[in-house]
């Protein structure tokens, strides 16, 4: 099997990864401002596709589909993102002979759709948000949507789908999520929850497996739910559901994410699975082999930052431009998938994520202490990144006792009132004091008279002094 990468970007550099750990020949694809992307480097062949506009180049379906039969590619992984949720690509991938590594364009498109997802999920028996079935018609009277609105429950939610509808609003809910793998043998395997509640602007930008609201009872419960989504609708593939949590322990289908999640990495970090390799094997149409046990056993705990090319203390505003210098953090229990690279130019195309950094703990402290020593080595030199708040954010108290909800970031944004990320405590100011003097002094042709001459004839020292 040739697999061509329909992505760009980190994403495609995982999954090259993969491809390579099982022998199999990769295609990567790229624009006009990605020619010499890393993800272009690391195939073991390329091929154009476009201008750098993605609407001419990552979401033309044509143009990839060509790109697959022109590189004798056999199969293509979407990646997440561009065509991943397409069912169009999907179908057109099938109709070209090519094998589309995810689920039918069938359960693309039904549960794409969340008014016909939700449906799903009340016919599977699962629970949904509180709310009105169908949309309310124009007849519709006052009394009669007051009546449907105090059944409900308040406060209320109104919904601007398909004429509209009510849906209660759960005030501070968390956000988990179930990962699971579906065969094309009807087998379907949960796996152990993520915590996504860290969110800005309803953007996830922190990840957590498992999450530290969720018990072994809940947890089952919430497997057994998002297997019965699934199995409803013939899932084939790697997907996730994703459930609201509220205060009261209930739960409440929100939707089904029918592709590879940019999460997956704590998943794989508790559990030890390689969810892209299962999906090329289930493409091949081999079985699950999988323990659900142990797939819903996590060992230790795993954290992703979502590390974007912003600036944080300009309202997260796009950092575009040269990466002149990168150290990626490493060292025990530190996973990064990047997608850049030192003399890499991030583009003003895309989606500004550059890197995911994961850190596992064999508790949920160890993986926060570890997480922020990993941030602190983290360099990347020419453009802004969101390293300083990440590294604020490990700092919180709410944070690191596990207290906060989907509101809880972006009402923490608001309290700082702009105050800048980046400012040093006391200890860091004096160091940076002492640089600074010993800097000015170095120029100015400080100790140009060298050491004394009892240690001038020993180079390590000299050069140890000046250092």
């Amino acid at each position: 099997m040739k697999i061509l990468i329909a992505n760009r970007g980190e994403i495609a550099v995982r999954i090259m990864r993969a491809c390579r750990e099982m022998g199999l020949p990769t295609v990567a694809v790229y624009s006009d401002c990605d020619r010499d992307a890393p993800h272009v480097r690391a195939a073991d062949q390329a091929m154009h596709i476009g201008p750098s506009e993605a609407s001419r180049s990552y979401l033309r379906i044509d143009a990839i589909v060509d790109a697959a039969r022109r590189a004798g590619a056999d199969a293509v992984h979407p990646g997440y993102g561009f065509l991943a949720e397409h069912p169009g690509f999907a179908r057109a991938c099938g109709e070209a002979g090519l094998t589309f590594i995810g689920p039918t364009p069938e359960a693309i498109a039904l549960m794409g759709s969340k008014t016909a997802a939700r449906a799903e999920a009340i016919k599977a028996g699962v629970p949904v948000v509180p709310g009105t079935e169908r949309p309310f018609d124009a007849s519709a009277s006052d009394p009669q949507i007051a009546r449907a609105a105090e059944g409900i429950g308040y406060p209320l939610l109104v919904k601007a789908v398909a004429g509209g509808y009510l849906e209660r609003r759960l005030v501070r809910p968390r956000h988990v999520e179930i990962q699971l793998l579906g065969d094309h043998h009807a087998t379907i395997v949960p796996f152990v929850e993520r915590e996504c509640s860290i969110q800005r602007r309803h953007q996830k930008v922190v990840e957590e497996s498992p999450s530290i609201a969720v018990n072994g009872t809940l947890r089952a419960r919430l497997a057994e739910a998002a297997a019965s989504v699934a199995g409803a609708v013939g899932y084939t593939s790697a997907g996730t559901v994703e459930f609201l949590l509220d205060e009261d322990g209930s739960f409440y289908f929100l939707e089904m994410n029918t592709r590879l999640q940019v999460e997956h990495p704590v998943t794989e970090m508790v559990t030890s699975v390689d969810l892209v390799q299962w999906q090329i094997r289930i493409a091949r149409g081999e079985r699950l082999e999988i323990d659900p046990v142990t797939a819903l056993t996590p060992h230790g705990h795993a954290i992703e930052c979502r590390i974007y090319a912003e600036d944080p203390d300009q309202g997260f505003m796009p950092s575009p431009g040269l990466i002149r210098g990168l150290r990626p953090a490493a060292g025990p229990g530190v996973r990064d998938d990047a997608g850049v690279a030192a003399g890499y130019t991030v583009p003003v195309h895309y989606d500004s994520m550059i890197s995911k950094l994961i850190a596992w703990g064999a508790t949920r402290d160890h993986a926060i202490a570890r997480m922020s020593r990993a941030l602190r080595e983290y360099q990347v030199l020419g453009i802004r990144t969101t390293i300083p708040f990440f590294l604020w954010l490990m700092r919180q108290a709410e944070y690191r006792a596990g207290a906060y909800d989907t509101t809880y970031l972006d009402r923490l944004l608001v309290e700082r009132q702009g105050q800048s990320f980046s400012e040093l405590d006391a200890g860091e100011q004096q160091l940076a004091a002492m640089a600074a003097a010993l800097d000015a002094y170095m120029r100015a042709g400080g100790g140009s008279d060298g050491p004394p001459a009892a240690a001038s004839r020993n180079g390590w020292k000299q050069a140890a002094r000046r250092e």
